[in-house]
């Protein structure tokens, strides 16, 4: 396959190369929401199931739907290889309270909580009813809230503000607690990004 974009294409190559040598005894050891059938792991991702076929990939949507995009293919393959199942100690942090949260806030404040805000903070009744469709829990803090079930034992909160004259919008993002030793840093960037990019389909 020629490749095109470098950005997303590369990364996912390379993830599914080194997927095929992954043994599906050690991905259901580690992580409880995924099944094996022999030939296909399930999986669900913001309340949607997927297949993933193994060890010659392929993914398809048990709803019948479009196919996630390139980059959320290759953080469900790095989901499938790399992370595992930690409790949650019943705390929310945000990302820059989580292990190397300093070191990427500025690209995170950039492509997540600068975009969330400029998305959603601008149609605030959209952003509502979009996380209604999705099946999402609304919460009483922000001017709009919503609690999300990302995947496995890992939960998400979406906060929006719409601003005024004197303020621009703004977003927050948190986590809880377990994604701090469940997900590499950058794995907690793409899942924010997944998260916003999601109910951005649904408006």
């Amino acid at each position: 396959m020629q490749i095109e974009n470098h950005k997303e294409e590369v990364p996912f190559a390379h993830y599914e190369e080194l997927f095929r040598a992954v043994s599906p005894e050690d991905v259901v050891s580690r992580l409880s929401d995924v099944s094996w059938d022999g030939a296909e792991f399930s999986v669900k991702l913001l309340g949607r199931e997927y297949r993933i076929a193994h060890p010659d990939y392929a993914i398809r949507a048990v709803d019948g739907g479009n196919l996630p995009p390139l980059p959320v293919q290759t953080f469900l393959l790095r989901y499938l290889m790399e992370s595992k199942d930690v409790a949650w100690a019943g705390q929310w942090k945000t990302f820059r309270e989580m292990p190397w949260g300093e070191l990427y806030i500025t690209p995170y404040t950039g492509r997540v909580l600068t975009r969330a805000a400029f998305t959603f903070g601008t149609r605030v009744d959209a952003f509502r009813k979009a996380c209604e469709k999705m099946g999402a829990m609304p919460l009483t803090h922000g001017e709009a809230g919503y609690q999300f079930d990302f995947i496995g034992g890992y939960r998400m909160q979406i906060l929006v503000w719409s601003g005024d004259e004197e303020f621009p919008p703004s977003a927050q993002v948190i986590y809880t607690d377990n994604f701090a030793e469940g997900f590499a840093a950058e794995d907690r960037v793409v899942a924010g990004d997944i998260l916003i990019s999601t109910i951005k389909s649904y408006m």
